[in-house]
């Protein structure tokens, strides 16, 4: 038998509500193309979600919350800027705990930067640099050591950038992707503005700051990692 909504009943559409918190509808169409299965159905939401995020990805966000977060007993702090559109959204609950999530996943993972395009030129060349050096000293070809190099620039950019890291409560998603799903539910454009994380006995401390794309306002900040 064919999977309509009609089939789809309230518990499932109220269970995927749950874990995603999309609308209802959004929930029950998911479900009736995932044929009822909730994990492709949040697949599918998550997928939107992007859509969604893409689409208001250019509008300006001017309002949004500082937040600090502080753990292991006092020995890391974060601090952390995100922006949305209207100071409505700013005050919902849903707002508030995605700062707080993405505060606290900076505190446990310790990113560098806030996305791939603020990795500086001459960290990007280093790293890069050590690559193809490892993958020639392996005896690989250079055409095949390219290939090899442009993967692991992929994994570098996973580990020291925020919206690149998977999510420290949920590794299936990566920061951007827990971002997105909250464009889709709030309806605004959501980003990462800057953030410091000072942990106890380190020499230094980490200041990430979004560089603006050229067809944003705003000077442009280069991120410091020391």
């Amino acid at each position: 038998m064919s999977t309509t909504m009609a089939n789809i009943s309230a518990a499932q559409v109220k269970d995927l509500r749950e874990k995603t918190g999309a609308p209802m509808m959004d929930c029950k169409q998911a479900l009736t193309e995932a044929k009822g299965d909730m994990e492709q159905a949040v697949v599918i939401l998550r997928k939107k979600g992007v859509s969604v995020a893409a689409k208001k990805a250019t509008r300006v966000t001017s309002e949004g919350a500082v937040t600090s977060y502080i753990h292991a007993g006092g020995k890391i702090g974060v601090l952390l800027e995100v922006n949305c559109e209207s100071d409505f959204v700013a005050r919902t609950d849903d707002f508030k705990e995605l700062v707080h999530d993405i505060a606290m996943h900076i505190a446990a993972s310790d990113p560098k930067y806030v996305r791939k395009e603020d990795v500086t030129a001459a960290d990007f060349a280093r790293e890069k640099d050590i690559f193809l050096a490892q993958a020639v000293a392996s005896g690989k070809p250079q055409n095949i050591a390219e290939k090899m190099v442009a993967g692991k620039m992929e994994k570098f950019y996973e580990e020291v950038c925020l919206l690149e890291q998977p999510f420290i409560k949920d590794q299936t998603m990566s920061i951007a992707q827990l971002i997105a799903a909250k464009i889709g539910k709030l309806g605004e454009n959501i980003s990462v503005r800057r953030f410091a994380r000072f942990k106890v006995g380190d020499a230094g401390e980490t200041v990430a700051i979004t560089k603006p794309k050229p067809d944003e306002g705003g000077p442009a900040a280069a991120p410091v990692a020391k």
